[in-house]
């Protein structure tokens, strides 16, 4: 049969041609020994109507999905490391898929379900805001890592992450036992979830200080620059250093911003931490050359690698239900900051 056709395909196996095609687009409504009596008769017959076909033959392919928003931030190394070493050793294979700032994370992972035939998915950083209509399109087991959803039921996916807001209650509340009243921060404009939840629990440790908040001490990253970038900490550091504010202390959420802030210090000439003190957020290892050592709030990272996977096989296995772990983080205490009292 040279030119072989779907009615073809349907008159062989006994069945209609919209199950075939069912079964090329792997619908779920087609039972498995149905389905694999069609895919049978497709190989038999070198029957390749597009990719769909052989995609059947990959359906039970063992791969699972990374997709990270923000792969360039350093604390997403250690992370991935670990995910992609424990999905290794379940003998399955990772594939990691870079999502810009403005890609949809539900719209690509769905893509990515039907072109791979994916078993599985973790979804690291980003900005979770979706309902949960739409995060039921993804029909495959999924779990968030470092972010929460926050516009949906929490019974419609498995989360990872810390308290972005308690922590970040931690590090401010750390500047101010130090006698820091004056302290700014650099953080993400419109954003709903980590950005929101660390600005904060800034906000609140002032407030619980009794220190007033002072606007012009809130500096959000630019838009136009890469989010949680050295270059971002940078520039929003050079403009609160040539205003006339007042302020001792820089809180920066990430370490990556911590880092450009500190950069901008010393290229205005001043000292850390005699002039100003910095406190960053992630514990990433670079911290930890800086000069002087850059305090921070550390993210269990392994940990929250370990965990994710686990959870996620879990799922694919049917061992779990829904899942939502929240992990603490550490104060480590650097040389960037210090007492004034």
């Amino acid at each position: 049969m040279d030119s072989l056709n779907i009615k073809d395909i349907a008159k062989l196996c006994g069945v209609g041609v919209s199950t075939v095609s069912r079964a090329i687009n792997n619908h779920p409504d087609v039972n498995a020994e149905t389905k694999a009596k069609i895919i049978k008769i497709i190989e038999q017959n070198n029957y390749i109507p597009n990719n769909s076909a052989r995609n059947l033959k990959r359906n039970n392919s063992k791969t699972i999905a990374v997709l990270v928003k923000g792969i360039t931030n350093p604390f997403f190394s250690p992370l991935i490391k670990t995910i992609e070493k424990e999905i290794n050793q379940r003998n399955y294979s990772m594939l990691i898929h870079q999502i810009d700032s403005f890609s949809d994370e539900v719209d690509i992972a769905v893509e990515l379900i039907k072109e791979k035939k994916l078993q599985g998915i973790i979804i690291v950083g980003g900005k979770f805001t979706h309902n949960t209509e739409k995060l039921c399109r993804i029909n495959v087991p999924f779990v968030l890592t470092t972010s929460i959803a926050q516009n949906a039921n929490l019974d419609s996916y498995s989360s990872i992450s810390i308290d972005d807001y308690k922590e970040s209650y931690k590090a401010v509340d750390y500047l101010c036992r130090l006698g820091h009243k004056k302290i700014a921060i650099i953080t993400a404009k419109e954003d709903e979830s980590i950005g929101k939840y660390r600005l904060n629990g800034y906000l609140n440790a002032l407030k619980d200080h009794g220190i007033p908040i002072n606007k012009n001490l809130i500096k959000y990253m630019h838009k136009d620059i890469d989010e949680y970038s050295l270059e971002n900490g940078k520039i929003c550091t050079y403009e609160l250093l040539s205003s006339n504010e007042d302020f001792t202390a820089i809180f920066a959420i990430s370490d990556n911003l911590a880092i450009g802030v500190c950069k901008a210090i010393l290229d205005y000439g001043k000292s850390i931490p005699d002039d100003y003190s910095v406190l960053g957020f992630d514990g990433i290892e670079l911290t930890s050359y800086f000069n002087p050592t850059i305090t921070t709030i550390k993210q269990p990272v392994v940990e929250i690698g370990l965990e994710s996977t686990k959870i996620l096989f879990d799922l694919i296995n049917q061992k779990c239900g829904t899942v939502h772990k929240i992990y603490d983080g550490e104060l480590i205490v650097g040389g960037s900051c210090r007492s004034i009292l």
